[in-house]
């Protein structure tokens, strides 16, 4: 049975390509994987689940001494540390082209923002990301994301408008208490980086996996894309609430990149350890 779906699963993949005329986040996502090379680990073995495109993408990171993470991540994954640091990330973007493999993207429900607080892990020998938290302006992804990939979705009052090169990015998190809250304007800064191997750019930015973990079982679920577009970036911050809840202020001054768009695909969440 599994087979037979996932045959009609393919053949949707194919009829869909010719909507790529109009929406052009289908030929995109499904490129991705021709580019192969620059993974730390092959793709996985099974056909992927959903296809997204992060768009105006902002990496803003902080070193943080890890003791201040610790306590907020599961004891069964390890801290990711660079020069014995960790690093706490608030990204925010504008995601389109959400739709599951075979199916194409929907209008309204498949063009959002979001914005992730993460930090870096690893697991096994596999470095990747643990989300501290994941806002988004649509309830009914928070609700499908939350029963279906067990990450922690929360909904938010947001938008994001460009002017220019600029992005303005505002955020408020719909929750009892003080809302979290992020008001930013950023833009490119330069010219697109050469992410050298070794370096702090791509240590942070090329992570192809997030992990979850549900009553002591570490799951994986992996991510492709091309290499990371990266760009120096400026940012303006008017508020950034978003570390409240791990007792961080983040009133440093943040290492920040932009990328233009990123096409991505997903693929659902397995045991870490299979």
């Amino acid at each position: 049975m599994s087979l037979i779906l996932g045959a009609i699963v393919d053949l949707g993949e194919l009829a869909v390509r010719p909507l790529g005329l109009i929406a052009d986040e289908i030929p995109a996502q499904q490129a991705a994987l021709r580019e192969t090379g620059h993974r730390p680990w092959p793709l996985p073995g099974r056909p992927w689940l959903m296809g997204q495109t992060w768009r105006h993408l902002l990496f803003a990171h902080w070193p943080v001494t890890p003791e201040l993470l610790r306590a907020h991540v599961p004891a069964e994954l390890e801290l990711d540390l660079r020069d014995e640091l960790a690093w706490l990330g608030v990204t925010p973007f504008l995601l389109g082209g959400l739709r599951p493999r075979g199916g194409p993207p929907l209008p309204w429900l498949s063009r959002f923002p979001e914005l992730n607080v993460r930090t870096y892990v690893s697991y096994g020998g596999r470095p990747g990301i643990f989300f501290f938290s994941l806002d988004a302006a649509r309830l009914v992804t928070v609700l499908a994301a939350r029963a279906g990939y067990h990450l922690p979705y929360f909904h938010a009052d947001m938008s994001a408008t460009r002017e220019g090169g600029e992005v303005r990015y505002r955020s408020r998190r719909r929750s009892a208490g003080e809302p979290l809250e992020l008001d930013v304007s950023y833009s490119p800064a330069g010219e697109r980086l050469w992410l050298a191997e070794g370096s702090l750019e791509r240590w942070l930015a090329e992570r192809y996996c997030v992990y979850v973990v549900e009553d002591g079982r570490v799951l994986r679920g992996d991510i492709h894309h091309p290499p990371w577009p990266l760009r120096p970036a400026r940012a303006r911050f008017e508020r950034n609430t978003m570390a409240a809840p791990l007792g961080l202020s983040l009133e440093a001054e943040p290492l920040l990149h932009y990328s233009e768009r990123q096409d991505t695909l997903i693929w659902s969440l397995e045991p870490a350890d299979a």
